[in-house]
């Protein structure tokens, strides 16, 4: 594959990967091909290493490809995550939903140029 078709191929793969892991991920362009073609990598050698899968073309592909970037995503938001300390006594425990959707709201409040 040429490295235009490698680049948009990781750019959607990406973009999807964002589309269906739940949560934030503020990134550009950029982050997401990048992460759409690590993901490639990642899906595609456990894919072909480790269950036996062609992975090299079609529909699998794609598959491999943003079952890693999801993957890549999940392990980022694990590594990443802030305790939430809103209504804990002990302030710890992991962020929760609720956690985020008020970050977005108050983001949202703030407006474009805080």
């Amino acid at each position: 594959m040429s490295w235009i078709g490698y680049a948009v191929f990781g750019l959607v793969a990406g973009a999807l990967a964002r589309l269906l892991h739940p949560g934030r991920d503020p990134m550009n362009w950029i982050w997401t091909m990048v992460l759409g073609i690590a993901g490639a990598e990642v899906g595609g050698w456990v894919g072909t290493n480790m269950l036996g899968m062609r992975t090299d073309s079609g529909l699998m592909s794609w598959v491999t490809a943003v079952g890693g970037a999801i993957a890549l995503l999940a392990l980022y938001h694990a590594f990443t995550a802030r305790s939430a300390t809103l209504g804990s006594p002990a302030g710890g425990g992991p962020a929760t939903g609720d956690d985020y959707k008020r970050a977005v709201f108050d983001d949202l409040k703030r407006g474009p140029d805080a």
